[in-house]
């Protein structure tokens, strides 16, 4: 029970009594404060811990492909729904999400993004018009543009407006029935999709440029001071390389289905193999802690020269089989 106290207001007064809170009420509120404390901590550890999610399958194909449409094109908008709606787009999630606290995840998956934004961008240059002066088709063109959205950008942009804004989410569903709608058409035969050995080769060289463009990244993080414990940026660096490297393992093993007809009229089929191989290695790595070691280190492996080696490797094999198709 609480203590009472007595209250004195005058000589002449009567005494009040006034109860003080008791100990065991002010114990009940710290187990409350601290019960709430776990509760947020547990939310948020094992929030993202469910919501981290690095799907490198290589054997990941599109379900449900029309007929007659491509497969490169399939897999591009099946590789969009799967990381916004079957394992949830992490890169622009709010601090009040658990995966706010990711960063793998969500370099992995732009990442990805990224792959699929350039193929698309070929696609509506090149492959998918009859010659550079006909005319641009429009899904493909929508699509290309809604894939060079940003990643992070939630449904308010305070950097840019107060109101609300398009979701990345938003922008690459819509990218990806414009796809959709595009290999429809193209299955129906009111679309174009020019299977030449010179479309090949520039869509080829622009994954070859990227792909150098990306070990130019792993290169200048390597020259870099290495910090004595923990180095912060080395793990974003590799998930989102990674992501690039996958998004083009998947895309080019379907291309070597669309153009299956120009790889072996030009015997091209060992030399495409090799070059899937090297790609694939580099795409399924994925090491349990990303470390920034040496790289000719004796106790800590360099994640990211392993990283670079494959991906180097698969970008001299592509340029191999440009230089066959040029001849």
């Amino acid at each position: 029970m609480a203590r009472p106290e007595i209250d004195w207001d005058d000589e002449y007064s009567a005494p009040k009594r006034r109860f003080l809170p008791s100990r065991g009420v002010a114990r009940i509120g710290g187990y409350s404060l601290i019960v709430l404390v776990v509760l947020v901590l547990l939310y948020y550890v094992v929030g993202a811990f469910i919501m981290h999610s690095i799907d490198d399958d290589p054997n990941f194909q599109a379900i449900n492909e029309p007929e007659g449409g491509s497969h490169a094109v399939a897999a591009t908008a099946a590789l969009i729904d799967r990381e916004i709606d079957t394992h949830f787009w992490t890169a622009n999630d709010p601090f009040f999400y658990p995966s706010a606290l990711l960063d793998n995840t969500p370099n992995y998956q732009q990442g990805i993004i990224y792959a699929l934004s350039r193929f698309t961008i070929e696609m509506a240059d090149q492959i998918g018009r009859t010659r550079g002066s006909s005319e641009v088709d429009a899904d493909l063109d929508k699509a290309a543009g809604l894939l060079k959205y940003p990643g992070n950008v939630w449904i308010f942009d305070l950097s840019t407006s107060f109101l609300p804004t398009p979701a990345s989410e938003t922008q690459y569903r819509a990218a990806s029935r414009a796809l959709k709608a595009y290999n429809d058409r193209l299955a129906a035969g009111q679309a174009i999709f020019e299977r030449r050995s010179d479309n090949l080769i520039a869509t080829l060289d622009r994954i070859a440029s990227d792909l150098g463009s990306a070990s130019a990244t792993l290169d200048q993080h390597l020259a870099k001071p290495r910090p004595l414990l923990v180095d912060t940026k080395v793990d974003d660096i590799f998930y989102g390389v990674k992501g690039r490297l996958y998004g083009y393992s998947i895309l080019l093993r379907e291309l070597g289905r669309d153009f299956d007809g120009v790889i072996k009229d030009r015997q091209l089929g060992p030399a495409w193999e090799q070059m899937m191989q090297s790609l694939n290695q580099a795409a399924i790595l994925d090491p349990v802690v990303v470390m920034n070691g040496a790289p000719d280190g004796a106790y800590f492996p360099s994640h990211l020269a392993v990283q670079g080696f494959y991906l180097l490797r698969a970008r001299t094999q592509l340029r191999e089989i440009t230089n066959i198709l040029l001849k």
